[in-house]
């Protein structure tokens, strides 16, 4: 599978896992005392402030930048995102759906906020984008419609995602570089960052493109508004070091030119042009830019607001000096967190699964293959532990993990971890304090976000799915590693509520996984779950019912770690990972079938095991698909021999019931002919979607419609162009 690096933690956990060529996850549950807590972070203030004018922009941004930059330059190690933003409007959608047949959608974290896929339906078209060619495919005669070429064929191997709205889609292109397809030449463009084409689905033709000068993040669409988060660094160019130079000498160097560096420099500029491609090169006006209390000035993250319904000439910018890692949207709130210290490490860290050997949080765990032989079967089923009852959803509690006392928020004055600039010192660097830094906007309204507040909480995330906005509150789950680096041996888990207008802290529960880090984390309404894993590992249930006093309810002790979550119905929750031996060892895709109607008591009811095998679904949400009308669950999968030539993908097809799992069968895709060398195409199966009683999987090669219950073939169609 080819991916863009479109999203930031999962993202750049797929592209960890695509740059090794290897898949891995895992899943879990377990039982054990109260533990200690990680010891407190000391968190100054973040509040974001809106710069008065450029002069002072430029002011505050060299400044800033001069602390943080080093004797080689800006090393770009800060990661820095920006946001999604939603429009509440109330637009609907163009009526092409009305009798369209039930249909799955893209497997997103929250109801009503798309996210950018490889493939989306309405229902009644099939819209793909593959080898630079956006094609529409009609769901009932099963035959390509209408095709339009974005990129030029020798520029087919990079990806890009979607998001459609009525007859308009817009294409998402983090490699950047695409340019309008016709027969004649166009102007070329001083911008060569990503871009984003808006095309009408009924003429098939291009409406006009949006090409940012940075990094794309990630988008989020509400309604017909796409929120589109990019980050960028000052364009500032450093001479090239000499062999005699010294550090001290060089450091000061680059601060000179760093405090005679114009405003534009660090103004995110970006382009719009019209079908003709002829563009209008534009800038954030200083105005526009805000910051925090404490900033590097070495990113800025920008948010573009794009209604698809009136095309992009609309465009409404702004952006942030700050830096970032996680994006999370709800239809009315956007959430921009940054946790320095992950992003300072990040190029020191093994991502490699192994006994007492903790990975890089967010990112793909990576396995050739299983260490231990696997001790089951390929298809393994756990029969039912009991009849549950099925209580209500959250009984008193039968055990917690009792929260410390909370500390206080300190002041920068407090201690050095109160900044995140390095230390004068040019030969060493301090790494900034192990907190997630979030600031929350409101994006009820049209036009741009508002800035609504700013807090922290100690640790890093996972990934979006570490944070959830629930009825005024923000849950959020993170890993402090409690050594002063990103190994968590020394540390543990926990979970903060917040209050979802002012980011204080109500309430707090910590020391899970003593030693561990998180795996996956769901939150569903007042309940949470959190897996985290070294060795054997616990599935932690938790009651968020009084923000107050978060408790955890219930531990189940298991073999193998769950990556990914999902619900299935009442009191069923699906896990998606790997099975692994008493030593922490992977041995294999596990699919495990949780009874979670009584929190206090987790139980597995039910499990699918293959062995010598990895699921794209244990990183990518996104490759997931559970259909809840017929208890059809899809899962991509790749297994491999003892042979290096001995690999196979496919797509396996579950059905999950209320106590057990049962395997319907397989589908795979023909291998696509003529296109080998770089960049090959694959039939590796990487989406699945639900129309009617047709079962349609998506890979390079093309798309293939199955019968839903038998999986018989019910049509081909090949990507040829």
């Amino acid at each position: 599978m080819r991916r863009t690096g479109m999203k930031t933690s999962i993202g750049t956990a797929a592209a960890v896992a695509l740059a090794t060529g290897l898949l891995a996850a895992a899943c879990t549950g377990g039982g054990r005392a109260a533990l200690p807590a990680a010891a407190p972070v000391p968190l100054g203030e973040i509040k974001l402030v809106a710069y008065s004018g450029c002069d002072d922009l430029l002011s505050g941004l060299r400044d800033a930048t001069a602390r943080n930059v080093t004797p080689w330059g800006l090393d770009g190690t800060m990661l820095f995102t920006a946001v999604d933003r939603a429009d509440a409007s109330g637009r609907a959608a163009a009526d092409a759906s009305t009798a369209a047949p039930s249909h799955s959608t893209t497997n997103v974290h929250e109801a009503g906020v798309d996210e950018p896929d490889l493939i989306k339906t309405d229902g009644r078209r099939i819209v793909t984008y593959a080898r630079g060619v956006l094609r529409v495919v009609d769901a009932e005669t099963k035959k390509e419609t209408g095709s339009l070429r974005l990129v030029p064929a020798g520029q087919g191997w990079a990806g890009a995602d979607l998001l459609i709205h009525g007859d308009r889609a817009l294409v998402l292109a983090a490699q950047g570089g695409m340019v309008p397809f016709g027969g004649r030449a166009v102007r070329a463009s001083a911008i060569t960052g990503p871009q984003y084409k808006l095309v009408d689905l009924k003429e098939m033709k291009l409406l006009g493109s949006l090409t940012v000068d940075g990094s794309h993040v990630d988008a989020r669409m509400v309604g017909s508004t796409v929120r589109i988060v990019v980050r960028s660094q000052p364009r500032i160019t450093f001479p090239v070091q000499g062999p005699e130079q010294k550090e001290d000498e060089l450091l000061r160097r680059n601060r000179e030119i760093v405090r005679a560096a114009p405003a534009d420099a660090w103004l995110p500029a970006y382009e719009i042009a019209g079908p003709d491609g002829e563009g209008r090169q534009r800038k954030v006006a200083c105005e526009r830019v805000s910051h925090p209390r404490d900033y590097t000035g070495t990113s800025m993250l920008t948010v573009h607001t794009v209604d698809l319904a009136a095309g992009l000439d609309g465009d409404e910018t702004i952006s942030v000096a700050a830096d970032g890692d996680t994006v999370y949207a709800t239809p009315t709130s956007l959430y921009v967190t940054s946790n320095p210290r992950w992003w300072f490490r990040r190029g020191m860290i093994d991502d490699t699964v192994r006994p007492r050997t903790d990975p890089a949080p967010g990112a793909a765990e990576a396995t050739v293959a299983p260490r231990d032989p696997a001790s089951t079967p390929p298809a393994e089923k756990v029969e039912p532990t009991g009849d549950p009852s099925m209580p209500s959803l959250l009984p008193k509690p039968t055990g917690t993990v009792t929260p410390p006392a909370s500390s206080p928020v300190a002041t920068p004055s407090d201690g050095p971890e109160a900044s995140t600039s390095p230390s004068p010192d040019p030969t060493t660097s301090q790494e900034p304090p192990e907190q997630t830094e979030i600031h929350r906007f409101d994006i009820s309204g049209p036009g741009a976000p508002g800035y609504t507040a700013s807090g922290a909480v100690p640790g890093r995330l996972l990934n979006q799915y570490s944070l959830s906005e629930y009825e005024g509150n923000l849950r959020v789950a993170t890993t402090s590693s409690g050594t002063g680096g990103s190994d968590s041996a020394g540390g543990s888990s926990g979970v903060y509520v917040l209050d979802a207008g002012t980011l204080v802290k109500k309430g707090e529960v910590t020391g899970l996984g003593r030693g561990e880090r998180i795996y996956s984390v769901r939150f569903i309404g007042p309940v949470g779950y959190v897996v985290t894993f070294r060795q054997v590992d616990p599935l932690y249930t938790l009651d968020l019912r009084d923000p107050a006093a978060p408790k955890v309810t219930g531990e189940l002790k298991i073999t193998g770690f769950s990556a990914y979550l999902h619900p299935a119905g009442d009191g069923r929750l699906l896990g998606i990972g790997q099975e692994a031996s008493e030593e922490g060892r992977t041995q294999g895709t596990q699919i495990s079938l949780f009874d979670v109607s009584d929190p206090g008591k987790p139980a597995r009811l039910a499990r699918y095991h293959q062995k010598n095998s990895g699921s794209a679904a244990e990183w990518d949400p996104h490759a997931f698909l559970y259909w809840p009308a017929t208890g059809l669950a899809v899962v991509p999968l790749s297994s491999w021999g003892g042979r290096t030539d001995d690999f196979q993908t496919s797509a396996l097809v579950l059905r999950v019931g209320t106590d057990s799992i049962g395997t319907r069968g397989t589908i795979t895709h023909p291998k696509a002919k003529g296109r080998e060398g770089f960049a090959p195409d694959t039939p590796t199966i990487q989406r699945c979607l639900v129309i009617g009683d047709t079962l349609w999987t998506l890979s390079d090669a093309g798309l293939k419609a199955s019968d839903a219950t038998t999986l018989t073939d019910q049509g081909w169609i090949p990507f040829e162009k």
